[in-house]
């Protein structure tokens, strides 16, 4: 698993979600105070929230033992998370396979360009 599986997951899912933020959808851009707006913001925080650990990725390589294990798990979990996400557009034109795919599945297989 590298850096690059949690760019493209990422980028898939926020070009799923920036458009909801329009003026159009009636949410009055995602930052009123409506449960349309609170759910797209939790919706969002999640996803940054789960991408962040692709700062983990770069350090696992000098890591202990013991702290890799920790940032292994901690990568595994948030891929889960951003899965499960990006798996609500699995119709979508650019959904890639790699997106259903476990961490384990991933491990040394650098993502796809």
């Amino acid at each position: 698993m590298d850096v690059q599986h949690f760019t493209r997951i990422t980028a898939f899912i926020e070009a799923r979600l920036s458009p909801l933020f329009a003026a159009e959808t009636g949410s009055e851009s995602g930052f009123a105070m409506d449960d349309t707006s609170r759910a797209l913001r939790a919706l969002r925080n999640a996803v940054l929230e789960a991408s962040a650990v692709k700062g983990l990725i770069e350090q696992r390589a000098a890591a202990e033992p013991a702290v890799r294990r920790v940032i292994d798990q901690s990568v595994e979990h948030h891929w889960d998370v951003l899965r499960g996400i990006a798996r609500q557009w699995e119709d979508h034109p650019d959904f890639v396979r790699e997106f259903k795919r476990h961490a384990w599945e991933l491990d040394g297989a650098p993502a796809a360009g």
